[in-house]
């Protein structure tokens, strides 16, 4: 339910709303607009009596959400969510794009790519200390040392960083390094982290799961929304199909599809999307053509040493040729890359 306020309601009467939705034993969520504010309400296992609350002074209408994510719907909220994080604005006008290695290999490594996509124009260095890998024998990341890499990154770059939490036990030691906490494919569903996550005071890229459907990760998003974290990214990173021509099928129809559905923001990675590095461009194109918020990028300056992902990594020159189509195209479609 969404409890949508006049314009001229002040703090007061907003605070009245809410004051009267916990006496309901419900949970209210005041988001404020451009033009005014609106108040969710979750944990009603059926439609809600709402007279008290449509009576109370300032209380404009009340709307019935349908959709079974409630916080993450656009009903709920009808502006595009920006996710602001350290200045670089995730979902409005900015196009961005976060490259860096699949996996923290060494200081010197992490440098050098840090070094070559800052100068391409990235703000945001992605690269895993935690990895979970499909083998156990995988290289499986540096662990605190890959975290204290990727900060020395930051303070020598200027870089945000976005790197995973894999579980309930670390994700407090990635949440005191990163700008960006990563839940992976492989936890869309895991919800004690989805959990966890929501608790922390840190955004959230969310990665849709190799066979979760749209509504299902909108739903793992609520779990994140409804502790109370707000600044949600989501990330289309490939789904497996019959296609064996790719390592995965990036669904771009996803983009359009979570914009009418829910305020959100959405990037997606093309790298992890097709599992081979000369379909990264082509279906960067792609997805600035069809409204994506942002890229999600694997740059590596030696792929064919590289510990985890190799074939899907693009250099640093491509990287480069990939940034100035970028801020074309962005131009062209009324964007801009920072």
């Amino acid at each position: 339910m969404l409890v949508v306020m006049e314009t001229a309601a002040t703090p007061e009467m907003v605070a009245k709303v809410c004051e009267e939705i916990e006496r309901l034993g419900l949970s209210a969520h005041p988001m404020p607009g451009a033009q005014r504010t609106a108040v969710g309400v979750t944990g009603n296992k059926a439609r809600v009596d709402s007279d008290s609350i449509l009576t109370l002074e300032g209380v404009r209408e009340i709307i019935h959400v349908t959709a079974p994510y409630k916080l993450v719907s656009r009903e709920f909220h009808s502006e595009n969510t920006v996710v602001d994080v350290g200045g670089v604005k995730i979902g409005g006008r900015d196009f961005v794009v976060m490259a860096g290695p699949c996996s923290v290999e060494s200081r010197e490594q992490t440098l050098a790519i840090a070094e070559k996509v800052a100068a391409s124009g990235s703000k945001v260095l992605r690269g895993g200390a935690f990895k979970p890998r499909t083998s156990p024998y995988s290289f499986q990341g540096l662990g605190r040392r890959g975290l204290e890499i990727l900060a020395e990154a930051r303070e020598r770059f200027g870089l945000l960083i976005v790197t995973e939490a894999i579980d309930t036990e670390t994700i407090d030691m990635v949440a005191a390094y990163a700008d960006i906490i990563q839940i992976g494919a492989r936890n869309m569903q895991n919800y004690s982290l989805l959990r966890k996550a929501g608790g922390l005071d840190k955004p959230v890229l969310l990665k849709r799961g190799m066979s979760a459907t749209l509504e299902e990760l909108l739903m793992a998003a609520e779990y994140v929304m409804a502790e109370g974290n707000h600044r949600v990214i989501l990330c289309e990173r490939g789904v497996r199909t019959f296609a064996d021509h790719t390592r995965n099928t990036l669904d771009l129809s996803a983009v359009p599809f979570v914009k009418r559905m829910s305020h959100l923001p959405i990037i997606t990675d093309p790298s992890h999307g097709t599992g081979r590095k000369d379909k990264v461009l082509p279906l960067s194109r792609a997805s600035i053509a069809v409204g994506a918020d942002g890229l999600l990028i694997e740059v590596h300056h030696e792929p064919e040493k590289a510990l985890s992902d190799g074939p899907q990594s693009i250099t640093p020159a491509h990287f480069e040729r990939l940034m100035k189509e970028m801020r074309t195209l962005a131009g062209v479609l009324g964007r801009t890359v920072p």
